[in-house]
């Protein structure tokens, strides 16, 4: 991760800002140190790069462990990569998909680092907020650290699912709200109602920053519906 990171500010990031001049704001908002939880929305693969691009840190993600694990060329290019961008996979031994994601983000913050989360699960169909899963509310419960709500602007223009590059023309940024304190629900991490007041909350510091229509939908379903799929439950853990 690390040499990835020394990469993006040494050639990436004059890359970026001469190419795209991404409009950035409070940045202030993100610790100089210690752990936090950046909750963002997701519009594109591009929020990968544009996202922790104005930070002086690193930010790491929870990811799929496939992504780690396919074979050849193409495997070692896979897992150089996400490696590269701050994914890191998580370890499903013993224990379902969500504890699992869990057990990793606490693992992340218990080390001092700053931990992304994409509460809706999935990138956006569209250019609109849909309903956080949530497990980041049980995350932030249980790691009790600061929790940053950050927005993505512009990133689905620049570049839409299935467009491989970037389009030029367009200015992405991030914006950085103010922590949000949730410590009057700390111990109340099993409550299904607070964990979605909670997420709820989040959700709505999100749009503030953004600006975006919000839906109170799964993307996940909202996607299979536009690809013609017959949409699968999706529950707030998966």
């Amino acid at each position: 991760m690390l040499w990835f990171w020394i990469l993006l500010r040494i050639v990436l990031s004059p890359i970026l800002y001469l190419g795209w001049r991404p409009r950035n704001s409070g940045m202030r908002h993100v610790p100089k140190r210690g752990a936090a939880l950046l909750v963002s929305n997701h519009l594109s693969f591009a929020d990968h790069f544009f996202g922790p691009l104005p930070l002086m840190r690193p930010i790491f993600f929870i990811g799929k462990g496939e992504y780690f694990t396919g074979r050849g060329i193409k495997g070692l290019i896979s897992k150089g990569f996400f490696t590269g961008v701050g994914v890191v996979p998580v370890d499903r031994t013993g224990g379902s998909a969500a504890e699992a994601a869990l057990d990793t983000g606490l693992r992340i913050l218990g080390e001092g680092k700053l931990l992304g989360i994409y509460p809706e699960g999935t990138r956006a169909p569209d250019n609109r907020l849909y309903r956080g899963k949530t497990g980041v509310a049980r995350l932030a419960l249980k790691a009790k650290v600061p929790v940053v709500p950050m927005a993505m602007i512009n990133t689905f223009e620049l570049m839409p699912s299935g467009r491989p590059l970037p389009r030029l023309g367009i200015r992405p940024g991030v914006r950085f709200g103010a922590p949000l304190d949730f410590s009057r629900y700390y111990g109340q991490e099993d409550d299904r109602e607070v964990l979605r007041k909670i997420t709820d909350e989040i959700m709505q510091a999100i749009q503030g920053l953004s600006g975006q229509e919000y839906v109170d939908r799964y993307a996940a379903e909202v996607k299979a519906e536009m690809e013609g799929k017959t949409p699968r439950p999706v529950s707030d853990d998966d």
